[in-house]
């Protein structure tokens, strides 16, 4: 779907002549005030690291299994405000970051694997309604659409043979037809439609209701507060803050792409900057030129991949495509602003919807996602089992995160559970190597996606070396 003549092109860019360079998310004169920074000493018995959904999970979910623990989370800078505040609001059941990963790396548990991640959207769901999340979930579903002959062709054999093994429960296959007949796009060949696996939410709602939830169960969040250092102390854990610190029992990580405490696990992720665009609101002229009645959430099939939504008031998301890995996998808040990634995507978007021409973007933005080489998270403690981490999510954590949070939970009661006892939460994924070669590695694969895209999804050597090495890798 990319831009094919120049004077095409000068009208995508004139779409992006009002984009604010900030996510649509948390552009919001609803958007909470900051709790308070840490001053001082505080001590506990479980203390949460990050304000992101990692660390919101785990801090309510802490509560909800013991009223009287003793719980404090501290942040940073804001709750939400990285990449739990600025992703695309896709909220899946998959744990492993599609089933065609998890079939892939887990074969002999892709079952348990489903059926957890089955159960753990429905615990979203429920804990939504029951603590008043006012984020705008809704049950749609993704359709996985195909845009080239190849991709039709490969997302029915892909059907056919999930069918075979019985992992297709409430999806079903689309043809060019049936797949226009929910959403119109001239370039739709194809779609897979996951009727239940996913649901659309707001992710800064989400972010700012589980923060609210987790201060009427008696959590004290203290924002603006970074943990500075970890460090044993006693039969605990101590950490140091810029104006305090905080001894405590035990401690839970949901940093993700931000330098872990632990400084092993810090060769596990890398950043990888991922940009969106999101329309005015559509007429309702313009919303019946498209179809899109039954509201899912819509990914394509490329390597180089767009994902696209509707939000609660009838705008476009339209995201992905570009992945870009910074030299040293620095996280800097300059990288979050790529003016040339939006213009492509502007492109890309009007092919996808030629009917809507004219439709101007108000928000352009991106921002790091923490990628580990497996694609779905990972966890493990340190410390003599008094600290957990989980990272690693890939850009598909806003339903996985609450699953990593009762690992976490788990892992530091030193239960045997049936998350703690899959061989994805026992073993890790292969570490990045250092600089240089890991950003030699990283641009030769985006250059051999690419390629293998251009050339109707035959992957060279270099990618045919990652999948057997276990590292085949999408964007």
């Amino acid at each position: 779907m990319a831009p094919s003549a120049m004077s095409r092109s000068n009208d995508w860019t004139k779409s992006l002549s009002d984009a604010q360079p900030v996510p649509y998310w948390l552009d919001d004169p609803g958007r909470p005030r900051p709790e308070t920074a840490l001053t001082g000493a505080e001590t506990c018995d479980l203390l949460v690291v990050g304000g992101g959904y990692s660390g919101l999970w785990t801090a309510l979910i802490a509560k909800e299994r013991d009223p009287d623990r003793d719980v404090v989370l501290v942040e940073g800078r804001e709750v939400g405000w990285a990449a739990s505040g600025r992703n695309g609001g896709f909220c899946a059941a998959s744990l492993t970051h599609g089933l065609s990963n998890g079939l892939t790396r887990w074969p002999g548990e892709i079952h348990k694997l489903e059926e957890l991640g089955a159960r753990n959207l429905d615990a979203i769901e429920e804990a939504v309604a029951r603590h008043g999340l006012d984020c705008e979930f809704e049950r749609t579903g993704e359709i996985d659409v195909a845009t080239e002959p190849y991709q039709a062709r490969e997302l029915a054999e892909w059907y056919e043979e999930i069918r075979g093994k019985n992992l297709a429960e409430g999806i079903e296959y689309l043809d060019a037809e049936a797949v226009r007949e929910q959403v119109d796009s001239p370039t739709f060949r194809a779609g897979l439609w996951d009727r239940r696996g996913v649901a659309m939410v707001n992710p800064a709602k989400l972010a700012w209701g589980l923060k609210r939830a987790c201060l009427a169960l008696g959590v004290r969040v203290y924002e603006h507060t970074p943990a500075l250092t970890l460090k044993p102390y006693g039969a605990g854990m101590a950490v140091r803050t810029p104006y305090g610190g905080v001894r405590a029992r035990t401690v839970a990580l949901g940093t993700n792409i931000f330098p872990n405490l632990v400084k092993r696990v810090r060769s596990y992720t890398v950043p990888v900057y991922d940009y969106a665009l999101m329309t005015e609101p559509l007429s309702e002229a313009q919303l019946a030129s498209i179809g899109w009645h039954n509201r899912q959430g819509l990914g394509d099939s490329a390597n180089q991949f767009h994902y696209f939504r509707l939000s609660a008031d009838n705008r476009i998301l339209w995201g992905g495509y570009d992945a870009i890995y910074p030299y040293g996998g620095r996280v800097r808040a300059e990288y979050d602003d790529r003016p040339e990634t939006y213009a492509k995507l502007a492109g890309h978007f009007f092919t996808c919807f030629p009917q809507l021409e004219g439709v101007r973007f108000t928000h352009a933005w991106g921002g790091a996602i923490d990628t580990c080489s497996r694609f779905s998270a990972f966890f493990g403690t340190a410390h003599q089992g008094k600290v957990a981490y989980a990272a690693g999510y890939t850009g598909l954590g806003v339903g996985a995160t609450r699953f990593g949070a009762e690992v976490m939970l788990d892992l530091l009661a030193g239960e045997r559970t049936e998350r703690t006892e899959l061989e994805m939460v026992r073993r890790k994924p292969l570490p990045f190597p250092p600089e240089p070669f890991a950003w030699t590695g990283i641009a030769l694969t985006k250059w051999s996606l690419a390629r293998a895209d251009a050339q109707g999804g035959r992957r060279n050597l270099w990618l045919r070396t990652m999948d057997r090495l276990g590292l085949g890798f999408d964007s």
